[in-house]
C-alpha cells in the first residue's frame, strides 16, 4: 500500500524544511501532487527517485574517470 504524505511529514522524513521541500516540488526535483491547495508526496517514489538519481551521479562519476 502506498504511504501519502503531507509537506511538513515529508519534510520531517528527510530534515528538510517546508519551503525546501515546496520547492523541489513546484520544479519537479521529486515527485509529488496537489490536493486542492495542499502538496502530497508518495514516499516510495520520492525514494525511488532518489536512488535513481544517486545511482545516475555515480554512473557519471565513473564516466569521468
Amino acid at each position: 500500500m502506498e504511504k501519502i504524505v503531507t509537506t511538513k511529514e515529508l519534510g520531517q522524513y528527510l530534515k528538510l524544511s517546508k519551503a525546501t521541500i515546496y520547492k523541489l516540488a513546484a520544479t519537479g526535483e521529486i515527485p509529488g501532487f496537489r490536493l486542492g491547495n495542499s502538496w502530497r508526496f508518495n514516499v516510495e517514489k520520492i525514494i525511488e527517485s532518489m536512488n535513481k538519481k544517486e545511482n545516475t551521479k555515480s554512473f557519471q562519476s565513473l564516466e569521468k574517470n
